[in-house]
């Protein structure tokens, strides 16, 4: 028989954290994890935008990553102690800087900000990275509340915010389209 996705059970606006405890489905680790999942969304539509497969690889691992970080953030951590830790590594973060500093190399320097789009595949990367903030600034608000979370999560949200700038940039290079540069209004 197959499987249900429907289990009506969250039909009162509750639902179940890992290791069972009821919370409101607007309870802030909903809210982090399900913003995860958003991103995590994002980051396969912009790998479905791309022909380089180097760049395709390193977003499914990034999306790999999301999940354990989603995972790590539905856990009760009063009833689920051994799950606090995700599977990440400071090597995660390391391989993003790296990825970073590998696309700067064929960047030019930025000399001006920049508006997002373009291009598709280059706006999606920008609104991944918006979205990549917010779950970032849900994290932080979990820990000023005294709220477990892994500090590595933290740092892992901050750089794939970075590398999803970058990522941008590169991918509007790869695509030989300008970048669009913001020219604030003066009055005049």
């Amino acid at each position: 028989m197959a499987f249900k996705i429907y289990t009506k059970t969250g039909d009162q606006g509750k639902t179940s954290l890992i290791g069972g405890t009821k919370v409101p489905k607007s309870h802030i680790r909903i809210d982090s994890y399900g913003t995860v999942d958003e991103l995590n969304s994002y980051i396969g539509l912009i790998s479905d935008y791309l022909t380089d497969d180097a760049t395709r690889k390193l977003l499914k691992e990034i999306q790999d990553r999301l999940f354990t970080v989603g995972a790590s953030l539905a856990c009760d951590p009063e009833k689920e102690p051994r799950m606090r830790m995700p599977d990440l590594k400071e090597a995660d973060v390391e391989l993003l800087e790296q990825q970073i500093d590998a696309m700067n190399e064929v960047l030019p320097a930025m000399k001006h900000f920049i508006l997002p789009g373009g291009h598709v595949a280059v706006s999606t990367a920008h609104i991944a990275r918006c979205v990549c903030r917010r779950a970032e600034r849900i994290c932080v608000d979990m820990q000023e509340q005294e709220q477990y979370i892994e500090p590595l999560v933290i740092k892992y949200l901050n750089r794939l915010s970075d590398y999803l700038f970058v990522l941008a940039r590169y991918i509007g290079h790869l695509q030989q389209v300008p970048e669009i540069p913001w020219v604030p209004r003066t009055q005049g």
